[in-house]
């Protein structure tokens, strides 16, 4: 197709659906029908379907279905694509019995000739992918960089510009459903509890994470965090050629701060000398990189207090890694969306670290139970109270650190909008 990466139509005569309409089943949508599927787009808002596709070229090409999900929506498709977030067990009641379903990830990576570095884990995803493209940039090379951070893999295709390499940060919604997706580096950070509200299990859980090292050979490498060694060998292992990470590489990162940073530098280290790029390069490129915005980002100094945006730490682990990460008294600010984890195996390190707890929002019942004796706690309904308080009793040396081990979603659109809002309360303290 003109303008695009694809050069034939295998799905002509095809009939394919795409289950979604945000940014990624649109990516989808397009390229079945680049590859000559006739294309069905189901969404249960039809406001959102209309918002998306109405007066567009595309809205005419669609075939455009909306409204709750019943077989009709699904009959006669030849393979239904999925988008992020959507959990096929809520609409398998509705499926042909034979019906294939993949990921956009699936879909757009059988398209994809260009090697691929693939990011998955817990934590740590974004920032290690940023870090990854950025390396690769500063050694001259040409990157994609999207996936789960933000630019799905079919946009790639439907440009002509080519890369060198690909990398991508891949979440475990998008790896359920690949069956063919094949990286040339794959790197799990690590595991956690967490999204089990899209997950039936834990175990669920993990098994989408491994599916990244499901169809590497020999040829390609793994990168996978050591703590997971023993489960990794319990099920037999993978096939790739396998590096345990560390926290032991001694680059210099001014703006990276704590050990799981390190871990997530040597991640991308080994990723990029995949791809040719020299230890020299490497170094002064992991010097320079600044972490995406609401990752332990120290967004103000006042009076010798430090405030620090991690509002992307929505789990447990990631508060952990945030508090491990911190050299001087914290005063935390915590709460929102509880996704699940152990808060109370926090308490030696919130004595340890924590002066007092800022609660706001929701969860605050399951805080206040974990947490209570362990450092002062209190708990206001919004962060803008909370933060007062804090402010109230910070002293210098000390940080007003913004935590949550929680998603966002009781007060917020987003994590982002959340960390919008600490710094607009920092740069006004």
């Amino acid at each position: 197709m003109q303008g695009t990466k694809i050069t034939s139509t295998p799905l002509a005569g095809r009939r394919a659906g795409v289950l979604g309409s945000g940014r990624s089943g649109q990516a989808a949508a397009r390229v079945l029908h680049a590859m000559g599927a006739a294309v069905r787009v189901v969404d249960k808002d039809a406001a959102r379907l209309a918002s998306v596709y109405d007066g567009t070229k595309e809205g005419g090409l669609f075939e455009l279905v909306s409204g709750e999900h019943e077989p009709a929506q699904f009959a006669g498709l030849d393979l239904l694509v999925v988008s992020p977030g959507a959990r096929v067990r809520d609409i398998e009641p509705f499926l042909p019995a034979d019906l294939p379903v993949i990921s956009e990830l699936e879909l757009a990576s059988r398209q994809v000739q260009e090697p691929a570095i693939a990011i998955t884990g817990t934590n740590g995803k974004t920032t290690t992918a940023s870090l990854t493209d950025f390396m690769l940039r500063r050694a001259g090379k040409k990157v994609f960089l999207g996936g789960n951070i933000g630019t799905p893999l079919s946009e790639y295709l439907l440009t002509e510009d080519r890369a060198d390499v690909i990398v991508l940060e891949v979440s475990s919604f998008q790896l359920q459903h690949c069956e063919t997706f094949r990286p040339r580096v794959g790197v799990l950070l690590n595991f956690s509890p967490d999204h089990l509200d899209y997950h039936a299990s834990l175990e669920e859980y993990l098994e989408a994470k491994l599916k990244l090292f499901e169809n590497q050979t020999g040829e390609d490498v793994a990168l996978i965090d050591q703590t997971l060694r023993g489960e990794i060998e319990k099920r037999g292992g993978v096939a790739a050629r396998v590096e345990w990470l560390t926290t032991e590489i001694d680059f210099s990162t001014p703006h990276l701060l704590g050990a799981h940073n390190r871990q997530n530098l040597e991640a991308a280290w080994k990723a990029v000398r995949e791809m040719g790029v020299s230890e020299e390069d490497a170094r002064a490129a992991a010097y320079d990189f600044e972490p995406p915005p609401h990752r332990l980002q120290i967004v103000a100094n006042k009076r010798g207090i430090i405030f620090i945006d991690d509002s992307k730490a929505t789990t447990v682990d990631s508060l952990v890694a945030a508090l491990k990460a911190m050299d001087r008294p914290v005063r935390l600010l915590a709460g929102g969306k509880y996704k699940g984890g152990d808060l109370e195996a926090l308490r030696p390190l919130l004595a340890e670290k924590v002066r007092s707890v800022g609660l706001f929002g929701g969860a605050r019942e399951v805080f206040e139970k974990a947490w209570t004796g362990a450092a002062p706690v209190f708990w206001e309904e919004t962060m803008t109270k909370a933060f007062a308080r804090h402010m109230a009793e910070a002293e210098e040396g000390e940080a007003i650190l913004l935590s949550p081990a929680t998603a966002s979603f009781d007060q917020y659109k987003s994590y982002a909008e959340r960390g919008n809002e600490f710094r607009r309360l920092a740069e006004e303290a």
